[in-house]
């Protein structure tokens, strides 16, 4: 009779215990009354610009931006920059081009494709994201054409829809990232490096997460040899804390976008990642890789490096070429 009468006691405790967990948990997301859907369209419009920039959405409050979707009469005009601004922010955090902010270098127009975070439908029309962008008092989302962009005949016809919520979070794996994350986007444009060199595609100050990087790479070399691609040796370094030491985040550039063999097998796309360009005669090619279920997190501080081809000890991995490289580093920063 005491042994079951303790029996009941821990069985209890523990019912308690595990209720105070279930508590806390419930406790750091908000009230399903205060979440409020947001968002706007626009159709068939002829409203794009070289000389300046076009509003998009203007929304004030707290929340989270959920969903970017653009089409139209692109062709040409995959170039054109969009750009998020933040809680008031002068400079976009957030400036994109239309095709690499959403992993797709070259202009490769390959459809369709697509995963839950992004895709392209429809070649030039019919580009998407689910990026989770929050905010806490406002957000603004403007479009300009590239300088370049030819509109000797008029300009493209153009569709959009964005939505979002208000007071939602931003979750990853289960941990709700700080009410003050924001999103930010570090670019490297058109960065000629040389063999072996090693350069950094990110600077991050302070702590946060890595969310997503992509790359559009050219060797420079034309041999018509296997080793023209060889700059794909390299690995991909993370020093953390300001340190000297890497930690390797990759084996080689097309293991880090989970490819192989110089991506042997194609085009590819997933949730973690995908090769949405790759021209071997061309030695070039642009893919994506999301860290949404690989979190890489940092305290204090976060230096991402690339390197021309690789040399680890006394060992060069084959010839590797002068490539010109554009980076897009995607960071939650808090």
């Amino acid at each position: 009779m005491k042994n079951t009468f303790v029996l009941i006691i821990i069985v209890l405790a523990t019912m308690s215990c595990d209720q105070r967990v279930m508590d806390r948990e419930i406790a750091q997301y908000p009230d399903i009354s205060s979440l409020k859907t947001f968002g706007t369209m626009g159709k068939e419009l002829q409203i794009l610009k070289k000389e300046q920039e076009t509003e998009l959405f203007n929304y004030e409050g707290k929340g989270c931006l959920t969903h970017m979707w653009f089409g139209g009469d692109l062709n040409g005009h995959e170039d054109m920059s969009i750009r998020v601004y933040v809680d008031g922010e002068e400079q976009a955090s957030i400036d994109m081009e239309l095709f690499l902010g959403h992993g797709i270098g070259f202009k490769d127009s390959y459809a369709p494709w697509g995963t839950e975070l992004m895709g392209n439908m429809g070649r030039t029309s019919g580009i998407y994201n689910t990026y989770k962008i929050p905010f806490t008092k406002k957000v603004r989302i403007t479009a300009q054409l590239s300088p370049n962009a030819d509109v000797s005949e008029r300009e493209p016809t153009f569709w959009w829809i964005i939505r979002g919520t208000e007071n939602l979070p931003v979750v990853f794996n289960g941990i709700r990232l700080p009410d003050d994350a924001k999103l930010k986007l570090y670019k490297l444009e058109n960065y000629t490096a040389e063999p072996l060199e090693e350069f950094t595609m990110a600077d991050v100050q302070g702590a946060g997460m890595l969310y997503q990087v992509s790359m559009e790479a050219k060797g420079l070399r034309d041999t018509d040899h296997w080793k023209d691609l060889s700059f794909m040796e390299s690995c991909i370094r993370a020093y953390e804390n300001g340190g000297t030491e890497p930690m390797f985040v990759s084996s080689g550039l097309e293991d880090y976008f989970l490819g192989t063999y110089y991506f042997n097998t194609g085009r590819y796309a997933n949730k973690l990642a995908g090769l949405t360009h790759f021209d071997k005669e061309k030695r070039e090619f642009s893919a994506y890789r999301f860290h949404v279920d690989d979190p890489i997190f940092f305290q204090d501080g976060l230096r991402l490096t690339n390197r021309c081809g690789e040399k680890i000890g006394n060992k060069v991995f084959h010839d590797p070429p002068q490539t010109t490289y554009t980076v897009y580093t995607w960071v939650y920063e808090w």
